[in-house]
């Protein structure tokens, strides 16, 4: 191992970042320990957990490497293995791991419990002994395979002397299957392999469920890398050219990039003019003229002219990749949010290897003799499983995930609804959340004349303002002139010929408020405007958001003048022209104020903001990007379900505690009962899955909150 430094050393020395992934984490009591053990590692300087993508981020001195770091979290209890290439990717090995072994015990689940009922309904002698051993056959190899995820972290956890959830879960399906197998061998009559694969069967199923919603969390950031050109054109000094892979850019070589093409880096145009369609940084719907000097970024993508681009920054470096890093380093900071199971986590393996250790040590003394007192003990930890608490959260998230799907809101990310149920504020970008993010020409003020020209020119163009045009136009009726010598110029405008006269679309000179193209027939002139149609039901939407207490406003990287429009038509507060650095920084300010708020917007600019929020919704109509970084997710032209989401979040936490309440209440009477010596380890089983069927039950409410 290298030498380390010391912690006085840190200072002056080069610091560097590494990310692990750590897959054992269980609970809350993981994370402390994980980052509290590398802190602690001489020439670390901050380590960070990322609890929904079970990695941790280490800020280290340049001479701790990789199997040093590695070797230290594996001193404290875990297996971690570097992050791959894409530090961002999501990794769903885990999940479909949990899914194979969940479908196995379910399996098994099935058929040991047809042969349990026989011998329940009295069968005994030969034949109780023949299903015994059938039921054997199966619960050895289900409860070896479907065990897997519990005995390995078991096994790792008492190597390094430490203890989690997963070890009494482990002795307690461990100790049952030894003492049925023993059972089957004397031909005792009782054998408990119904009970062992069963409590796996339940524990998978939320373990599944967890980190299915996990995985949800993490797939929206590799999409926004995804939009960045995969490789660009490079031109060298003897005027030929090659392909380079958008990784092996370097600044300084010059790209040529040809309409169609996105940006595979950031640079500065070196040569040409067009429009790029830069909505991913600004929001900005409408095109974005550029010229020699102007500076574009990675991802945009080049409406018009062959441009030839000089490259300032590529790869990591570039703009887009650094917001990855912000919406990353944001889900970081909400993945803070532990839930109450998991703080119990931290206190259920003592409480119940004490409470079966009591529970065999006093019916010893008691004279039961070791026989019976194992199974009391086996029971004790059969009856304390916290399956009922485990699903407390759980079932309620995907009852009212449900509900909410049937009004159009789709829910990605079950612990969103947590978060959505305390937000107090609502911050909306203005395009494509508010708005419909379709540019919408008002032609009213046309004659047919003029109408069939504009129409003729619109349809041979791919600019957005000119299918907007073309498509108002065809739903009126109208029918297109014959126009001769088309020529389009980017970032100029569009000419042709009309018997003889020249007519244009043309982009007015100088600033002409709120006209985006001018219609020139000969000298006449006839300017045209275009407005964004603010969602039908908006106002109701925000009203019904001040009725449950959540205060709204805009914030938007779009212009100031369209911003002020629309705020002002639903009486709300706004800013403008905001980056997403900058949106970031506001929305961190008003969590520092106190507040918990809900950001709702749509595109790629938008996407550190969605992830740093208490909680965020993206319309579906938002980019990949937007939509997999949100929580959440509205479908169709109405805004209400995002006020329809706080109000069912809000009643499924009333729901959740009832949950909590319903498994104390299940421990409080049925521990005693186990101590006792009234419970089998079957009777153990079937009360466990009861008070898990009961907290589901209750969940089952929630299918008509979104009514």
């Amino acid at each position: 191992m290298n030498a380390p430094l010391s912690h006085d050393a840190l200072d002056g020395a080069r610091m560097q970042d590494s990310r692990f992934t750590v897959p054992g984490m269980r609970c809350a009591g993981c994370i402390a320990k994980i980052e509290r053990g590398l802190e602690q590692v001489d020439g670390v300087e901050a380590a960070r957990v990322n609890f929904s993508a079970k990695r941790v981020a280490v800020r280290h001195g340049e001479t701790l490497g990789e199997q040093d770091l590695i070797d230290a979290i594996a001193q404290i209890g875990f297996e971690a293995q570097p992050v791959a290439d894409n530090p961002l990717a999501t990794d769903d090995r885990e999940q479909k791991a949990l899914l194979r072994a969940l479908a196995v015990a379910g399996f098994g689940m099935m058929n040991i419990m047809l042969l349990s009922v026989s011998v329940w309904s009295g069968a005994g002698g030969v034949t109780r002994e023949l299903f015994h051993w059938l039921s054997a056959l199966i619960a050895l190899p289900v409860i070896a395979y479907s065990g897997r995820p519990f005995f390995s972290s078991a096994a790792m956890a008492l190597r390094h002397r430490r203890t989690n959830m997963d070890v009494p879960i482990s002795i307690g399906v461990l100790l049952a299957t030894a003492l049925s197998v023993h059972e089957t061998i004397i031909g005792g009559p009782h054998a408990y392999f119904d009970s062992a694969v069963m409590l796996l069967f339940f524990l998978l199923a939320g373990r599944a469920l967890d980190a299915t919603m996990r995985n949800k969390t993490r797939e929206g950031i590799g999409a926004l890398l995804s939009r960045m050109g995969k490789s660009a054109r490079v031109l060298d000094e003897c005027g030929g050219s090659r392909t380079v892979a958008a990784e092996d850019l370097e600044p300084g070589m010059l790209m040529l990039v040809a309409a169609g093409d996105a940006l595979a880096a950031d640079g500065t145009i070196e040569e040409g003019d067009t429009a790029l369609d830069n909505s991913m940084l600004t929001g900005e719907s409408a095109p974005q003229p550029v010229a020699t000097g102007d500076l574009v970024h990675a991802g945009a993508v080049n409406l018009g002219n062959p441009v030839r681009v000089r490259v300032t920054a590529a790869s990591s470096d570039t703009a887009l990749a650094r917001i990855a890093r912000m919406m990353d380093e944001a889900g970081q900071s909400r993945s803070q949010y532990v839930r109450i199971a998991d703080r119990a986590s931290r206190l259920y393996a003592p409480a119940v290897h004490t409470l079966a250790l009591l529970a065999f040590a006093g019916w010893m003394i008691a004279g039961a003799g070791w026989h019976q007192s194992l199974i009391i003990a086996i029971a004790v930890l059969i009856i304390t499983c916290p399956c009922a608490m485990g699903l407390a959260v759980p079932a309620a998230q995907v009852v009212a995930s449900g509900a909410l799907a049937k009004r159009g809101l789709l829910v990605k990310d079950g612990s969103a609804l947590e978060r959505l149920a305390e937000v107090d504020v609502a911050l909306f970008d203005k395009t494509g959340t508010l708005t419909l993010g379709e540019p919408v020409p008002d032609l009213d003020h046309l004659t047919a004349r003029q109408a069939s020209i504009a129409l003729a020119l619109a349809r041979t163009s791919r600019h957005p303002l000119s299918k907007g045009i073309a498509k108002h136009l065809e739903t009126q009726g109208v029918r297109p002139t014959d126009v001769s010598e088309m020529r389009e110029e980017s970032g100029k405008g569009l000419t042709a010929s009309f018997g003889g006269v020249p007519v244009a679309f043309v982009r007015p000179e100088g600033t002409v408020a709120g006209i985006a193209t001018r219609l020139t027939i000969g000298e006449e002139q006839v300017d045209i405007t275009f407005h964004d149609a603010i969602r039908a039901d908006a106002g109701d939407a925000i009203r019904a958001l001040a009725e449950l207490g959540v205060q709204a406003s805009v914030l938007s990287g779009d212009r100031a003048a369209p911003v002020e429009e629309v705020a002002n038509s639903l009486g709300l507060e706004w800013r403008a022209g905001l980056l997403p650095g900058e949106k970031l920084s506001l929305l961190e300010d008003i969590k520092a104020a106190g507040h918990r708020p809900l950001m709702v917007g749509d595109g790629i600019n938008d996407g550190p903001a969605l992830a740093a929020a208490h909680a965020s919704i993206a319309p579906g109509t938002a980019s990949d990007v937007s939509q997999q970084a949100a929580d959440a997710v509205f479908l169709g032209k109405a805004l209400m379900p995002v006020a329809l989401a706080v109000r069912v979040a809000r009643k499924t936490m009333q729901i959740v505690r009832q949950n909590f309440a319903l498994a104390v209440i299940y421990n409080v009477l049925a521990v005693p009962l186990a101590l006792a010596g009234l419970a089998t380890p079957l009777i153990a089983a079937v009360a466990m899955s009861l008070s898990s069927l009961i907290v589901v039950g209750n969940s089952l409410r929630l299918a008509r909150a979104a009514g």
